[in-house]
């Protein structure tokens, strides 16, 4: 079968890649076409547009962007239409993903969803929409089957990958030797994968050194920027920048400053202590503020259902909060133990799954379903 996958971030495009080995494995004649990033095109899919040309962080960012969001959803949908896939497997990414959803099903093109919109934090009144467009949707968060489940919509709740990644993940025991890394224990500073993120919070996660010179800050840098864009933030022998290799330096970290987003949940996977982080432009903000229903933003918090790790949002987000927030996970013992109790309730909640296997079992089993259906319904036609 034809499949025609899309995901607009590096997460998206890590969860993607092991879906894309595992659909190779449940159907071995799986044809896949992406829009996404390296990991999806290492994986065996034909990489049409990076998701490095398409990542707009943000209300304000988006729209100063629209022309050229506008001219990448017409250049999808046309490619589509060359393609003619069975099924087109969108992941996350709502505001482009949701329009190619109404071309797909425009164009009888079945739709299935792999990592849900957070429509449950803002704008719900979409789940009428995803209801009309998407023929299945498989869910990663343990509350989110119940949230669709509100509004008489099935879905598949198929664990979360996050968890699968961490636990396949090989420990490089030669991680320090290797970068050049001394004996002091390591603070993982994350601070996202798309310039935006880091301009607005990378600054201000590393402003906080001279209390913390008996730890080395490391920088989990991805390789899609230049290593020079890195290279002015650095201030040896306190930073150290490293690429490519966030599961490795939160392997061996004691604490973490996270921007939030899919990092915060794998860096609870690692079972690291961890302040999260988040800060954009001011009018993205108070859009944000005022449209988001839910009470966190960590998705530690959201799945645990409670504070379990500190959220500096926009002006708390800055040095002096951040120092206050680290010491207590570094040097307090009830305040490490309060979160890594907390991270075992959210495993426990997880669930074990093996995700990207049992989402590609899944979808393969319901588009030979529906063949099989279209195959009989055929049948009947011709008898009569």
């Amino acid at each position: 079968m034809k499949y025609y996958i899309i995901a607009g971030e590096r997460s998206g495009d890590l969860h993607a890649s092991n879906l894309i080995k595992q659909l190779h494995q449940q159907d071995p004649e799986a044809h896949i076409r992406c829009w996404g990033g390296d990991m999806m095109e290492a994986a065996g899919a034909e990489l049409v547009k990076h998701y490095q040309e398409m990542a707009f962080m943000g209300f304000l960012e988006a729209a100063k962007n629209l022309f050229k969001i506008k001219r990448f959803l017409r250049e999808c949908q046309e490619d589509l239409l060359r393609y003619q896939p069975d099924v087109v497997i969108l992941v996350d990414y709502a505001g482009f993903n949701l329009r190619i959803a109404q071309f797909a099903k425009e164009n009888g093109i079945k739709v299935f969803y792999y990592i849900s919109p957070k429509i449950w934090a803002w704008n719900q009144g979409r789940v009428h929409k995803i209801k009309r467009l998407v023929d299945k949707m498989f869910v990663i968060m343990p509350f989110e089957k119940d949230f669709y489940q509100q509004f008489d919509y099935k879905t598949d709740y198929v664990g979360n990958p996050v968890s699968d990644a961490v636990a396949a993940h090989q420990v490089n025991r030669n991680f320090r030797q290797d970068n050049d890394l001394d004996k002091r224990p390591i603070i993982a500073v994350l601070p996202g994968s798309r310039q935006q993120e880091i301009e607005n919070i990378l600054y201000i996660m590393l402003s906080i050194l001279p209390p913390f010179q008996d730890y080395q800050f490391v920088v989990a840098a991805v390789s899609n920027f230049d290593r020079e864009y890195y290279e002015h933030f650095n201030r040896k022998p306190f930073i150290k920048i490293v690429y490519d290799q966030t599961y490795d330096i939160l392997a061996h970290a004691d604490a973490a400053l996270v921007t939030s987003g899919t990092a915060t949940l794998e860096t609870a996977m690692f079972n690291v202590p961890q302040v999260v982080c988040y800060r954009t432009s001011a009018i993205s903000y108070w859009i944000g503020r005022a449209v988001i229903k839910v009470p966190f933003i960590s998705l530690v918090n959201l799945i645990a259902g409670r504070k379990v790790v500190p959220e500096l949002i926009q002006n708390d987000m800055n040095a002096q909060n951040l120092v206050r927030e680290l010491k207590n996970i570094l040097n307090n013992p009830d305040g490490r133990s309060a979160q890594l109790e907390g991270y075992q309730r959210v495993r426990q909640l997880i669930g074990d799954f093996n995700t990207s296997e049992t989402a590609a079992k899944l979808m393969v089993q319901y588009l030979r379903e529906d063949k099989a259906a279209q195959g009989v319904g055929k049948s009947l036609k011709g008898a009569f």
